[in-house]
This record gives structure tokens, C-alpha cells and sequence, in this order.
């Protein structure tokens, strides 16, 4: 599903990601480990088409990286750092507004927002508005903004920010249950548990040799 060839990020003289080569299969799990800067979230941007690569080659599905393709964001979900809340949006209505956009009518996008929510164990947090959430709760509203989008790879860059064990649980059961419907999984985390959770692990700075 995804193939990084020779992949490196040079910004003004200064490497941000060593060049890298790794492969994932379909529906697979990784998780991406490493030191603070070692590119970890540089390597998830160049995957998601944040960010273009200095060097090398990126395919997922077989197609280039192209977050302007309607196409590439049907397939690739991600997660990386919390988004812009709306001050005036309550939780429900940010998810519901994001299952719109992707083609479901207004009360299938609230059914599955609150499906999601069940999930993340945010139910009575469904009218709540975002600046009233803990760091913790905004880390799990932040992960059902992406999970109640369509998608085929999930992209996730330290979801276990912000939450304490019972939390960090509740998102490794999503990592499982996602998984079990066949999505390709990719997350760079400093957590043992989300790793323990994947297929296998990749530290960053042996990723060349360890694809």
C-alpha cells in the first residue's frame, strides 16, 4: 500500500529527514519510532502531501502523493497535531460538518459521529464546545475528527499525547478495531503500548535497513 524509496527532507541546508526507504503492506501496521527530531513527523507529512520530499519516491495505492486529488484524500486519513477548533461549533456539529463534506447526509454524518464518540467514550462531551474540553478530551475529539471521515490509510503522529493510561487504552482499542476493517496503519508514537500494538516497529534512524 505504501512505498517510500530514497525519501529525504533537506530545509535550508539542514536534514530534516535522512533518506529513507520502507514499504508497508495493505492493511498493516507500523508503528514509526525515534528520538525527538529524527524526522519522525517530517516522514508522516511528506506521506500525507504536507510536505514535498528533497529527494526519492513516494506511492500509496500505487498513485503519487497528491493532497490536491480528490482520490488521495479518499484514501489517506491523518492525524497530525490538534486542528483549528471553532470556538462556536460544539463537538457534534465539527464531526457532523466533517461527514458532510464527504458525500453522507446530515443525519448519517451525526449517526456516525456519534458511533465515533461512542468509541472514544465522548458521548456526554457531544454538546460540549472545544474550549471547554481538558487537553485529554481535545486529544480524542481531535482523533474523531479523522475517524469519522472516509479512509483506506491512517496516518497518526503521537496519539497518545495528552492522555492518561485509561485514555491511551481507549485508543488502542480504536488502533485495533480500525485495523480490523482492514485499514493500513501508520503511527509514530514514543508509546510502548501503541507499539506493542502493530505488526512491527521502525526506528526511524535504522529504517533504511530495517525495510
Amino acid at each position: 500500500m505504501i512505498e517510500v524509496t530514497d525519501v529525504s527532507v533537506a530545509v535550508d541546508g539542514a536534514t530534516l529527514l535522512a533518506p529513507t526507504t520502507l514499504h508497508v503492506a495493505s492493511g498493516e501496521a507500523i508503528a514509526v519510532r525515534g528520538a525527538n527530531g529524527s524526522g519522525k513527523t517530517t516522514l508522516l507529512r511528506v506521506l500525507t502531501g504536507k510536505l514535498a520530499p528533497t529527494t526519492g519516491r513516494v506511492r500509496i495505492g500505487g498513485e503519487p502523493v497528491d493532497d490536491r486529488a480528490p482520490a488521495f484524500r479518499r484514501r489517506v486519513a491523518a492525524g497530525l497535531g490538534l486542528p483549528p477548533f471553532a470556538r462556536d461549533l460544539t463537538l457534534l456539529e465539527h464531526t457532523t460538518l466533517i461527514g458532510t463534506t464527504w458525500g453522507r447526509d446530515t443525519a448519517q454524518a451525526e449517526d456516525n459521529a456519534r458511533a465515533v464518540f461512542a468509541e472514544l467514550g465522548l458521548s456526554r462531551l457531544a454538546s460540549r464546545f472545544p474550549h471547554a474540553l481538558s487537553s485529554g478530551q481535545r486529544q480524542l475529539a481531535a482523533l474523531a475528527l479523522v475517524l469519522v471521515r472516509p479512509f483506506d490509510v491512517l496516518v497518526l503522529d503521537e496519539p497518545e499525547q495528552r492522555l492518561d493510561a485509561d485514555r491511551l487504552g481507549t485508543v488502542i482499542d480504536i488502533l485495533h478495531a480500525t485495523r480490523s476493517r482492514g485499514t493500513t496503519l501508520v503511527v509514530a508514537t514514543h508509546s510502548d503500548r501503541i507499539a506493542a500494538a502493530t505488526d512491527r516497529v521502525i526506528e526511524l534512524t535504522d529504517v533504511a535497513a530495517a525495510a
